[in-house]
């Protein structure tokens, strides 16, 4: 190059400061200049704002746990969040690895200053200087923590210097390891998860004392950006910021070079996200939180920090589940249903819903949905009547169009085929609606809404004869119990859903477990009402839910233009009923995978697969007989087809 050449290059003059970085700049001053003199002069801010500085007049901001929900066996099964997802946790409960990638991350000379750190504060006051804007804070653990437990979040020089001298006087009060704990059991991890409990159980569904160096570290880089470090929806900035915790560890000392290479080498973050943090169990978990609000009233509730320990099973909740979404996989399917009871106690052991065209729906379907039960209520008429003394394969109706005038009630069957004198297990097989309007004339209204009342319906009924036909709108618990009343030998147990309750201080309420029973009819009805609905599960139209090689019992239903359909049956030790339906209303289901939805389909095929699947791996039991004999008489009901009947036992009657 010439030297003339040399002598054009002028040094390119710097660019002139523009309003906008003036004021950055002006801003950067403004916050980080107070911080760094009081950083020196500690006693300056006690001085210059009084009682504002004053720890022992401040009270923390609420701070409440989440209660937690157990299964049957102990397992961790749901969450009822306080005011946010919170349980905290002892020193000792959290892993070792959570507080070294803490530190080494967030605070490194921790163990050393005295609550506000004059070299972090000057180290980002050099950092945003060069950037022209705030992109490092010089905040040390023991400022959070005060800010989160005392302050607003205000950002103003005042409320920053007074967090400073706060941190300050609980550096001196406090030791070390306590202002760390209330820290991880303080800070935000993402995902509604507040403390490191939370976030332990929320990502990898173990608790914190079990934290691995990986997850340790993960969980540490969470706090500075939830959202954008979040490992289940940003896993590739969650990964870069996990090896940059690691890469502190390393530089701390707490790694040695061979620990690091092995942690930094590992590419997965090996979550396991916990369906309880994340979904939990919504239907029962309303359920119960109801209850409890009853109970201890709703200010209790809401504090948190409570352990509900309950009736679930959490295989045959998955089994629910899964039946109802193995029928339910399409979008805009209607929704479903399961609840499952233990007739020997009134147990819940499952309540599941899915709702395919309604994700996100909150509405409880199994204790709050009230629909018309359909052809399920005819074995509560059946009962009514045997209770009377009917003998169902003795007693005959006639399976005709019937129509009456003073009632201006008029019946047929859904398929319009009749049968003409057929006798009342037949037609319980067949769910005659012609057959069942009859009967209900001669048991009588009054006598079948009590009858359904002392099995289990706890929702007001409209006693009408056409309340033999389901026409009065129930719940699934409703129906679940009645069945479950049916298999216990007539023994009614209200639903049971909560063993044990554990409030924060220890105290423990055990009178939740204790079964609340009562005889409904006697065993030899609720035997009889059995075998005929075991006959209906061979021979009726109960075929599809039968599971081979049980012994079951169990009945259909459906109402008008398909727009509810059921299935309710028992074993000798599990009771459930499942529902289909749309939530918003009685919307028909006449094409649902090509086809109109009634209680021998899907409900029917969901039933099996529940409990198939319940059941596996449990002995074949038998219904038990019962204790007392049959006490049929003469059946003399004004309906009843007066023919010579030649039947007097148990007969097997195909549709």
């Amino acid at each position: 190059m010439t030297a003339k050449a040399k002598g054009r290059c002028k040094p390119k003059p710097k660019p002139k400061p523009t309003p906008k970085r003036r004021r950055r700049l002006l801003l950067v001053l403004v916050v980080t200049t107070p911080l760094a003199l009081l950083a020196l002069t500690a006693a300056g801010g006690a001085v210059y704002f009084g009682s504002s500085c004053d720890l022992s007049s401040l009270r923390p901001v609420g701070q409440t746990d989440s209660s937690l929900v157990y299964g049957e066996n102990g397992a961790l099964i749901g969450v009822l969040p306080a005011v946010e997802n919170r349980t905290a946790v002892a020193r000792d409960a959290i892993s070792p690895w959570m507080t070294k990638a803490t530190v080494a991350i967030e605070d490194r000379r921790f163990y050393e200053h005295g609550g506000v750190d004059p070299e972090g504060i000057l180290r980002a006051f050099v950092a945003d200087m060069s950037a022209g804007r705030i992109v490092q804070g010089g905040s040390t653990i023991t400022q959070e923590l005060v800010r989160n437990l005392y302050l607003t979040r205000d950002r103003t020089i005042r409320r920053k210097v007074v967090e400073a001298c706060l941190a300050i006087k609980l550096a001196r009060a406090w030791p070390r390891e306590k202002i760390l704990t209330a820290y991880l059991n303080d800070v935000y991890y993402g995902n509604h998860a507040y403390g490191i409990q939370a976030a332990a159980e929320t990502y990898f569904s173990i608790p914190a004392s079990r934290l691995t160096l990986e997850q340790a570290a993960l969980l540490a880089g969470l706090p500075q950006a939830p959202s954008y470090f979040d490992p289940l929806h940003n896993p590739s900035a969650a990964l870069v910021r996990r090896d940059g915790v690691l890469h502190a560890l390393r530089r701390s000392g707490d790694l040695s070079a061979a620990e690091y290479v092995a942690a930094a080498g590992d590419s997965s973050l090996h979550l396991r996200p916990s369906p309880a943090y994340a979904s939990g169990e919504p239907y029962f978990d309303g359920f119960a939180e109801d209850l409890l609000q009853q109970e201890y009233g709703a200010a209790t509730v809401r504090a948190g920090g409570l352990r509900i320990y309950t009736t679930i099973r959490p295989r045959l909740q998955r089994a629910a589940v899964r039946a109802l979404s193995q029928v339910l996989d399409s979008r805009g399917d209607p929704a479903g249903a399961i609840v499952s009871v233990d007739p020997a106690s009134g147990a819940i052991r499952a309540m599941a819903a899915v709702t395919p065209s309604t994700p996100g729906n909150e509405f409880n379907l199994v204790t709050n949905a009230e629909r018309q039960a359909g052809s399920t209520f005819k074995p509560i008429v059946l009962a009514a009547a045997v209770a009377d003394g009917m003998n169902p394969w003795a007693t005959q109706y006639l399976s005709a169009p019937f129509y009456d005038a003073s009632l201006d009630w008029r019946v047929r069957t859904y398929d319009g085929a009749y049968a003409g004198p057929e006798s009342v297990a037949a037609a319980t097989l067949h769910s005659d609606n012609t057959v069942y309007a009859r009967l209900a004339l001669d048991v009588g209204a009054d006598t079948i809404a009590a009858t359904a009342q002392k099995l289990g319906v706890r929702t007001s009924l409209q006693a009408t004869p056409s309340l033999a036909l389901g026409t009065s709108a129930v719940t699934p618990l409703d129906m679940a119990s009645v069945y479950a009343t049916l298999a216990a030998g007539g023994m009614y147990s209200r639903p049971l859903a909560i063993r044990r309750v554990v409030f924060p201080g220890g105290k423990s309420d055990a009178a939740w477990g204790s079964p609340q029973r009562q005889r409904a009819i006697p065993d030899w009805v609720a035997a009889t009402v059995t075998h005929v609905l075991e006959e209906n599960m061979l021979h009726g139209t109960g075929v599809g839910a039968h599971v081979p090689g049980r012994d079951d019992a169990g009945k259909t239903g459906t109402t008008d233009d398909y727009a509810d359909a059921w299935f309710c049956g028992y074993t000798p030790g599990l009771e459930a009923t499942v529902w289909i339906g749309y939530p918003r209303g009685e919307v028909p289901m006449l094409d649902v995978h090509g086809a109109a939805v009634s209680g021998p389909t899907l409900p029917a095929t969901a039933w099996r697969l529940f409990m198939g699947s319940a059941l596996e791996g449990s002995s074949g039991e038998a219904f038990p007989d019962p204790l007392s004999p049959a006490e049929f008489a003469p059946w003399s009901g004004a309906h009843a087809y007066q023919a010579p009947v030649v039947a007097t036992g148990p007969v097997t009657s195909s549709p």
